[in-house]
């Protein structure tokens, strides 16, 4: 595999995993490249992390396309042409087609703010306070055609306090976010991580369930 590996963003907001992502790279920057950085939004604060850091960075509003598969051949036009090798969604607040996700298989990951199969979707936080869990945590998963559905590669538990809220639970989920995400892109840019036969492998062998973060703590 080429290194540094080359690999797109995807964004829709704030952007803090991109930031995690881009401070990693700044750290390592044998391990990956960041070639681009797409948002859907203009106003995405994420664009002015990208361009701050020097990275290329491209708006493609999704209102502009009359429907999900056209709006997703921009993207993958655009990212095709920068011979990126692996994308990653952070923070994309778009459900893509089953064309795109299938161009990308095995080359796209998501980060997911629960403990996945629990809570796809949105509103992860209050649901598990709601729901009266001891735990919550992220998932990070290669993406497949089925919402937040694809093989599961990592995931890190996080306690879920009587006091906690939304707000404190997005902040402790965040930033174990921040350490998880740069590492399963480095995994993939090393040759460690594969998706084979519609299972996550690492070091070579299947995964019966998900890594966990604090079992890697020194690679971080």
């Amino acid at each position: 595999m080429q290194h540094p590996l080359k690999i797109a963003v995807l964004i829709s907001g704030n952007g803090s995993n991109l930031q995690a992502i881009i401070d990693y790279q700044q750290q390592h920057p044998d391990v990956y490249q960041i070639g681009l950085v797409i948002s859907n939004k203009a106003d995405a604060f994420g664009l002015q992390r990208a361009e701050k850091a020097g990275i290329p960075t491209c708006v493609i509003n999704h209102k502009d396309y009359p429907d999900r598969v056209s709006f997703d051949r921009a993207m993958q036009r655009e990212i095709d042409a920068q011979e990126v090798q692996l994308v990653v969604l952070a923070g994309f607040m778009r459900i893509l087609s089953a064309e795109f996700t299938t161009h990308y298989l095995g080359r796209m990951l998501n980060i997911h703010p629960s403990l996945l199969p629990k809570y796809p979707g949105l509103n992860t936080h209050q649901q598990a306070i709601d729901n009266g869990d001891a735990e919550h945590g992220l998932s990070v998963h290669f993406v497949t055609a089925e919402l937040d559905g694809g093989p599961l590669i990592l995931q890190s538990r996080v306690s879920l306090l009587p006091d906690d809220d939304a707000v404190s639970l997005q902040h402790k989920v965040h930033q174990q976010e921040h350490q998880a995400y740069p590492l399963v892109v480095r995994w993939f840019a090393e040759g460690r991580l594969q998706l084979k036969n519609g299972q996550a492998w690492f070091n070579g062998q299947p995964l019966a369930e998900p890594i966990q973060l604090e079992e890697f703590s020194g690679e971080l």
